[in-house]
């Protein structure tokens, strides 16, 4: 039905494309993106650290990722 892979909402913009299976990690490193300077909500929840090479992203997600940044 939809040959365009996922469907993901990924701060706020739709993008397609995504192939399952599809782990927070995956994506992340598919976005470019080094998965320990990021926190990541999937669905409106927090995914830990710890669970994001775990954590399957399903079609129609809402994923919002947001930077850490260090301060001093």
């Amino acid at each position: 039905m939809n040959s365009g892979g996922m469907e993901l909402t990924i701060n706020g913009e739709k993008r397609s494309g995504f192939v399952a299976p599809l782990t927070v990690t995956d994506l992340l490193e598919q976005l470019g993106i080094n998965p320990k300077s990021v926190a990541v909500e999937r669905n409106l929840e927090i995914v830990a650290r710890n669970a994001m090479n775990k954590a399957a992203i399903q079609d129609g997600d809402t994923i919002e990722i947001i930077r850490l940044v260090g301060g001093g």
